[in-house]
């Protein structure tokens, strides 16, 4: 069964896999993301990139305030998970 979303239904992955490469990392950053600018890559292949670690591909079915909530890729499926606003240094969606 999907897992339940913030708002108690239930969430689904894509489908598909992201595209296959990232995209070019944004030349600038900001010092915290603002829940309005990533509300915007709801249900649209978003790829990450962290202050710390790995970019990653994202998913985002939920933003809260503090907070976005989907799908992650790890290369070879998706899994749930959430992220903290403060830990994006940057994002582009599709």
């Amino acid at each position: 069964m999907p897992p339940l979303g913030p708002q108690g239904f239930q969430q689904r992955p894509p489908a598909s896999p992201p595209p296959s490469s990232p995209p070019p990392r944004p030349l600038t950053s900001v010092l915290a993301v603002d829940p309005g600018a990533i509300r915007g890559c709801l249900f649209r292949f978003t790829f990450i990139w962290p202050r710390f670690g790995n970019g990653f591909w994202f998913y985002p079915t939920f933003v809260g305030r503090t907070s976005v909530a989907g799908f992650r890729w790890t290369g070879r499926f998706w899994i749930y998970s959430g992220l903290d606003l403060r830990r994006i240094e940057t994002f582009s969606c599709f």
